[in-house]
């Protein structure tokens, strides 16, 4: 296998906001999967339809993805090979918390509080979404991880905060998913839970995709820990 040299890149491409028509206090920052774009969720938020929230829906960077003989695409990190995993792209995952940590700060600067913030995200975005929060030095709200896994899971315990120790945390994935499987995914969980997070699980009758039952679920989940809490 040929592996590819990615240069650095940064989120050049403006993202995508949807809000409701009140003031909003709160932010979901939510990232797509590999080869997609942030408009891959836009009708997902539009069907959650919560007041006082704003959704950010980044694009990643194009990258040579050397799982794909070096094709270019909107990555959030390289993949080698299949998973479970035997070798990670630590630069490229880096790389992309960087640029969270840019739009966490930019949300921060709009007026919302750390702990009013979730990060979310399907596959690619989902695993950038839990090594993102699980690491950052302030309180957030929340972490939805949608048909993804715990990238670098073995760094963990040693590169966590506390601020983050007691995020909820919503994980959704299909029985039947064969991109990311309920192994890994399950693999993952274990790992969170040896490190003693708080872990909303749902599985899902379907393959590596949402489903309506689950935006009902992640509904439920963004209301709990966004407007049924206390600001």
């Amino acid at each position: 296998m040929i592996f590819i040299q990615n240069k650095p890149t940064k989120l050049t491409d403006k993202p995508i906001e949807i809000a409701s028509k009140q003031a909003a206090n709160a932010s979901v920052i939510w990232m797509h999967g590999l080869g997609a774009d942030g408009n891959d969720f836009v009708p997902v938020v539009e069907m959650l339809d919560l007041p006082h929230v704003r959704f950010i829906l980044p694009h990643a960077p194009y990258r040579n993805i050397t799982r794909n003989n070096g094709y270019e695409m909107r990555a959030w990190y390289d993949i080698y090979g299949l998973l479970p995993i035997s070798r990670e792209d630590a630069t490229g995952i880096s790389e992309s918390q960087a640029a969270i940590n840019a739009l966490i700060a930019q949300e921060i600067n709009r007026g919302i509080a750390p702990k009013r913030i979730v990060l979310a995200g399907f596959s690619q975005g989902g695993a950038i979404a839990l090594y993102t929060a699980l690491r950052y030095p302030k309180q957030l709200a929340g972490v939805l991880a949608l048909s993804s896994y715990l990238p670098l899971k073995n760094n963990l315990a040693h590169e966590k905060t506390s601020a983050n120790q007691h995020i909820p945390i919503f994980m959704g994935h299909g029985v039947d998913d064969d991109i990311i499987t309920m192994e890994t995914c399950q693999a993952s969980l274990a790992a969170l839970q040896a490190q003693n997070y708080n872990i909303v699980w749902h599985e899902y009758p379907m393959a590596h995709s949402v489903c309506m039952p689950e935006i009902a679920d992640i509904k439920q989940f963004l209301k709990q820990i966004l407007i049924d809490s206390t600001i």
